[in-house]
């Protein structure tokens, strides 16, 4: 499309939102035209009339030329619904965005995606989860899309980036606009090679509660499925869910321990429909997608363990154990069993979760 700079300039209106500004560029069929239409051609299209009056605002302050070289000056970059690189699975959706802003890369392979969603407040267990699942994701070749939130949203681009993994990650505001604060790091992080910073909100659109359910049916737009592994009962992720289940897509989720409220959202999930899992192999089969092994997998899977470490993989078969416990069952002393554990741990066998409690992953 030509004059992407009136695009970007009318996306920056308050109130018009993808649907609007569809139906206003079907109509003149150039956005630069759009942007000289008089009121009364605006008005004749249903745009309210607060909307209008913010449109002809905009066009009084804004210079759509000046206004798309300053973005370009901050390293913006910019996918409209109309270029080819737009996301094919979400231009699928009822009303996808008309614009993408992102820092980072938005490669073809992203295509192949779950979005991995949870609430703020996790505890050991959902972190434990959120790790397994997403490691095991991201080896197998998936992209991991979250929110950037706190709790599960964070852990699940934190373990992608550890495991060399593709994160895409969807803000509820403008790229100007990094929420929570504290994520700004994790974002920049995300943005130099292992994927994308995404929103559809103009960078310095501030980020406000009412933008997040828009932000939700974005992450799940993006994905082939969405994984809730823990979340209250009244937790946005479920507005995820119920998106991806609007948008014809697959809903997982993992069942916790039932005296858990974070262990409600999914128990409320699995009661509707979504398919209970407890490996990321049934998510693979449910989506009939082939596990495309990184090197790293194999490296894991291929360690040669001594007799020792077999017998502590058996040992933690089942359950999460103290090393005294591990030490205990096995016969073994204490800096065997942990000089063990310490290199199980390194090539991903085990985790240690803290006070000397482990726990197979592997």
């Amino acid at each position: 499309m030509k004059n992407i700079e009136y695009l970007l300039a009318l996306h920056s209106v308050n109130g018009l939102g993808p649907v609007r500004l569809k139906a206003l560029l079907d109509h003149f069929g150039d956005p630069k035209l759009v942007w000289e239409a008089s009121e009364k051609e605006i008005k004749s299209l249903g745009v309210p009339q607060p909307v209008v009056e913010l449109f002809l605002e905009t066009r009084k302050k804004l210079d759509p030329e000046k206004y798309a070289q300053e973005m370009e000056k901050a390293g913006i970059k910019v996918l409209t619904i109309f270029d080819e690189g737009y996301p094919r699975l979400l231009k699928e959706i009822y009303d996808p965005p008309s614009v993408l802003y992102y820092w980072g890369e938005i490669l073809p392979r992203d295509e192949r995606a779950l979005a991995v969603v949870g609430t703020r407040k996790m505890t050991s267990y959902g972190r434990l989860v959120t790790e397994k699942f997403t490691q095991e994701l991201s080896l197998a070749g998936l992209t991991i899309i979250s929110g950037l939130a706190r709790g599960v949203d964070s852990q699940a681009h934190k373990t992608t980036l550890e495991n060399k993994g593709r994160t895409l990650a969807v803000l509820g505001g403008g790229l100007k606009h990094i929420f929570p604060p504290e994520n700004t790091e994790l974002a920049r992080l995300i943005a130099q090679g292992q994927g994308a910073v995404i929103s559809e909100f103009p960078p310095d659109h501030p980020s406000l509660p009412g933008n997040f359910p828009a932000r939700n049916r974005v992450i799940s737009g993006l994905s082939l499925g969405t994984l809730v592994t823990e979340a209250a009962e009244d937790s946005g992720s479920l507005i995820t869910a119920k998106c991806a289940l609007e948008q014809g897509r697959e809903v997982f989720a993992v069942p916790g321990p039932i005296t858990s409220d974070l262990s409600q959202g999914p128990s409320v999930l699995i009661k509707q429909g979504a398919r209970l899992v407890t490996k990321a192999e049934e998510i693979l089969e449910e989506l009939g997608l082939e596990r495309v092994q990184s090197a790293e997998l194999r490296v894991k899977n291929e360690v040669k363990l001594t007799e020792a470490e077999r017998g502590i993989v058996e040992c933690l078969q089942r359950e999460t154990k103290h090393i005294d416990e591990i030490c205990r069952e096995l016969g073994l002393g204490a800096a065997q069993v942990s000089a063990a554990l310490i290199k199980m741990e390194i090539f991903g066998v085990v985790k240690n979760l803290g006070g000397g409690n482990y726990v197979r992953v592997c």
